[in-house]
């Protein structure tokens, strides 16, 4: 199975066009779970993932019970990025078959998605006390190379 991001009920359309656009680049699919605060086919998707979008391999699923069931990643292959992870994105061996999961720009995951799953909890580390969080497509793409590192 490929590498992907996956964007948990992304809200902005020009993130996930960002983030599609580096799939491309590195090779990743990427994975879309609904409801999403924009339409798939909104010219902000298109305009920040340039003309590359065409060539994105999307996938989308309805739930994250859907993407569990049909995409079936590994459980050691998942990756939920948090502010609060217990570990750092620089502390995890990333598996050939990696997925980085992101929630929404606003709330990030809901509870009941993160129970049980907390081993799986990753954070990028942030030096400045001023911040809590990174743009989406930023934070995607710095987790996405750093779980490249060995093979670019």
């Amino acid at each position: 199975m490929k590498p992907a991001i996956v964007l948990v009920e992304p809200e902005i359309a020009g993130n996930t066009g960002s983030v599609g656009r580096t799939c491309v680049a590195l090779d990743l699919d990427l994975c879309l779970i609904r409801p999403y605060g924009f339409e798939i086919t909104d010219r902000n998707v298109r305009r920040a993932g340039l003309d590359y979008w065409k060539f994105v391999r999307l996938h989308e699923y309805d739930s994250w019970a859907d993407f569990l069931r049909l995409r079936a990643p590994r459980p050691e292959a998942l990756f939920l990025f948090e502010e609060f992870g217990a570990r750092s994105v620089y502390d995890v061996e990333f598996p050939p078959d990696f997925h980085l999961c992101f929630g929404r720009e606003t709330r990030g995951f809901d509870p009941e998605l993160l129970r049980g799953r907390e081993d799986r909890l990753v954070k990028l580390p942030m030096r400045s006390p001023h911040i809590r969080s990174l743009n989406l497509a930023n934070a995607a793409t710095a987790a996405a190379y750093q779980a490249l590192r060995g093979v670019l």
